[in-house]
């Protein structure tokens, strides 16, 4: 694993999936927004920890497409340079960010807080804002006509059921 791969794994989801949820968790605590943190049921944890596991497989799956087949890294400062359309992007074009809503998901689901599903909607309101108006933009420009025929065959948020084979 390269060091630029470890600073946007570190960095970005760092602070998405680990800080901002535990400061959350820490603010929170006591107050009537807290469930005061009950220990899960084995059937709250065994779910979360599938929610968990799945998101984080996408989010390891995916980054390894970047730095393979895309030659990058999900991180913008050393985006890829090839446009990856390849395993779990064959479905959703933002698996990637699936795979982190699942993790917040999966968050809330074990640790029963009402707190961070606000933050896991914030988080994805953001995206629904930045992706289209922001990132799609620069993909479009970066990659131009293959991204634009991918688009057209691939949802941003809702996986297809069939692959799309390019």
């Amino acid at each position: 694993m390269t060091w630029s791969l470890m600073k946007a794994i570190i960095i970005l989801p760092g602070i998405v999936l680990v800080f901002v949820p535990t400061a959350i968790l820490i603010v929170s605590r006591g107050t009537r927004f807290s469930l005061d943190l009950q220990y899960p049921t084995e059937v709250t944890f065994f779910l979360a920890m599938a929610i968990i596991s799945t998101g984080i497989y996408l989010a390891i799956r995916t980054a390894t497409l970047f730095t393979k087949s895309g030659e990058g890294t999900p991180a913008p400062w050393e985006p890829p340079k090839k446009l990856v359309i390849t395993g779990p992007y064959r479905y959703v074009r933002n698996p990637m960010i699936s795979g982190a809503i699942l993790i917040l998901l999966g968050e809330t689901v074990l640790f029963n807080s009402w707190p961070l599903f606000l933050w896991t909607i914030v988080f994805l309101a953001g995206k629904m804002l930045y992706l289209p108006f922001l990132e799609e933009k620069e993909l479009k420009q970066r990659f131009g006509e293959p991204y634009l025929e991918y688009m057209a065959h691939v949802p941003r948020w809702i996986p297809r059921f069939r692959v799309w084979n390019c």
